[in-house]
């Protein structure tokens, strides 16, 4: 038993990060040095209701119990002790997305998530309207598209947030947003960092003739920055979150990020000239301006740090959901042969098999859109993989134009940003599922990007970690450090990463490939048409 850990969580000085992934909530708990000391899970899944993807109020309140629950147990089974206070809380999830509540704090739509492509018409009407590229996922497009679509509930909203500002506001009582999350609501104006305000002014005047009691920066959530007060765990945000009624009202918590923001935090990616790599079930890079782009570019969205700096970001819908589906696949044939299995063992081998498969994947091609996927114009998606007789079919290629295809439309992205306006990086750092397995991930997106990739033994510790992070920030940088100066000099000194240069040959061989992906969306496209 870890006799240190054990005292800072019974002399309540530990930090409790969470965040809600798309499959998975987990919780972190980290001591005074920023290590993670406890962890909880929980599983869960969106459900596709009426065309749009969601997750249910219920859904929402039992997973962060089941998941507090989980960190409890472990932390009783690792230290014999029971979690009565904490020294800070921080709340994360996946950003954007659309939650309309009336003054009743009712829902009235069920949450819209930022897998929803439905808003094609909004955002492009908006993004002309800004001259500021909008995407579908925001706030702001999912909210203009009820009114182009003159849904009742539009008349009765009060108040529109994330999924973590609902979660803060309903622990906290406090209607707040960290910057980063905000900023996948409606654009930031990098002077104020507030809401733009000509594009509120712009968005009202759009609006005047539809009689709403509303005006747009009354029912959107007060932007607070890293560091910044959010107010207090309440008696009743105490019961929501620990069912067993342990935890102690009180307990500060600091503004709510979306999961694009832990990222940069886990990863030491706030600083300009830094970047890096969220994969997992969606994927996205985000890269720390140092000045503006030439233009607007509808694949590649604005948003900022959690310390409000501009970043440019790629964001992809899909990721490793096929990938993973087809390693299961694998796991059901051992299984059928009654050969003992191990996950992990089987996503290491095929992994590390596909390594020595061509540099091109021997022309096979394989598209991995279980939803629409905006930046290569897809409102729906099909997984879809595709070859001709004369392609080199084996497994090594099987499986590495899986992974090719769960980051070709992040390349796609981020061609635009180094090859177009030559941003220059000094580092990129990859975190998520897609890099569990050492090296092969990582080795793979370093000949998509031509860039060298760091991946850093805690990346492995995600959003919770990256939250657990900021609520620290606002406890304890007493010298009052910018954010930047704070991971640098306080959390990541002594850290170690691992950094992959890419191959020539790897490079050569993903280009090839990328020609050859952008040739058949044709396909994919014919493949959406279908209908069965």
């Amino acid at each position: 038993m870890n006799s240190e850990a054990k005292h800072t969580i019974e002399s309540g000085k530990a930090i409790l990060g969470i965040e809600f992934g798309s499959t998975r909530i987990k919780a972190v708990l980290i001591d005074q040095d920023y290590n993670p000391i406890a962890q909880g899970n929980h599983d869960w899944e969106n459900q596709l209701i009426d065309g749009l993807w969601t997750y249910s109020i219920d859904a929402i309140w039992k997973g962060l119990q089941y998941c507090y629950a989980d960190l409890r147990n472990n932390v009783k089974d690792l230290y014999d002790t029971e979690i009565e206070s904490l020294g800070a809380i921080g709340i994360s999830a996946m950003m954007h997305g659309y939650m309309p509540f009336n003054k009743n704090q009712e829902i009235l739509v069920p949450f819209r998530t930022w897998r929803n492509t439905n808003t094609a018409k909004a955002a492009a009407r908006l993004s002309e309207l800004f001259n500021y590229n909008i995407p579908l996922r925001w706030s702001i497009s999912h909210l203009y598209q009820a009114i182009l679509d003159k849904e009742e509930h539009v008349n009765n909203i009060d108040f529109i947030t994330t999924l973590a500002g609902y979660i803060h506001w309903q622990i906290t009582g406090n209607k707040v947003l960290g910057i980063g999350d905000a900023s996948g609501m409606l654009p930031i104006d990098p002077e104020t960092k507030d809401y733009s305000s000509v594009m509120i002014n712009k968005f009202n005047n759009l609006i005047a003739d539809k009689g709403y009691d509303w005006s747009l920066i009354d029912i959107l959530p007060k932007v607070l920055q890293a560091g910044e007060n959010a107010g207090f765990l309440t008696e009743k945000g105490a019961k929501l979150l620990d069912i067993s009624g342990h935890l102690k009202a009180g307990i500060p918590v600091c503004p709510p990020e979306g999961d694009a923001g832990t990222g940069m935090v886990a990863t030491n990616a706030v600083k300009v000239r830094t970047g890096n790599v969220s994969a997992g079930t969606s994927s996205f890079s985000m890269i720390v301006l140092e000045k503006d782009l030439s233009k607007p570019y509808e694949m590649i969205d604005m948003v900022t740090t959690p310390d409000g700096s501009p970043v440019a970001m790629v964001h992809c819908n899909n990721c490793t959901s096929d990938l993973n589906a087809w390693v299961n696949m694998f796991k059901e044939y051992q299984e059928l042969l009654g050969i003992p299995v191990d996950i992990n063992d089987i996503y290491g081998k095929l992994y590390n098999n596909a390594l020595k498969g061509d540099a091109d994947c021997g022309g096979l091609i394989a598209y991995n859109y279980f939803s629409g996927e905006p930046v290569t114009g897809l409102a729906e998606g099909r997984p879809l993989f595709v070859r001709s007789a004369t392609d080199k079919f084996n497994l090594a290629n099987f499986i590495r134009t899986h992974l090719y295809a769960s980051i070709c439309v992040l390349k796609i992205g981020n061609d635009i940003l180094f090859k177009d306006e030559k941003i220059k990086v000094d580092r990129i750092t990859g975190h998520g599922g897609l890099f569990k397995t050492k090296g092969v991930g990582q080795k793979i997106l370093a000949a998509a990007l031509n860039s060298p990739i760091s991946v850093m033994e805690t990346a492995g510790e995600g959003g919770a970690w990256g939250i657990a992070l900021l609520a620290s920030y606002l406890v304890n940088n007493e010298k009052h450090l910018p954010l930047a100066d704070f991971l640098e000099n306080k959390v990541f000194t002594g850290k170690s990463s691992i950094e992959i240069s890419p191959a020539d040959e790897d490079v050569a061989g993903f280009n090839v490939y990328i020609e050859n992906y952008k040739k058949g969306l044709a396909i994919e496209k014919a493949a959406v048409n279908f209908k069965k």
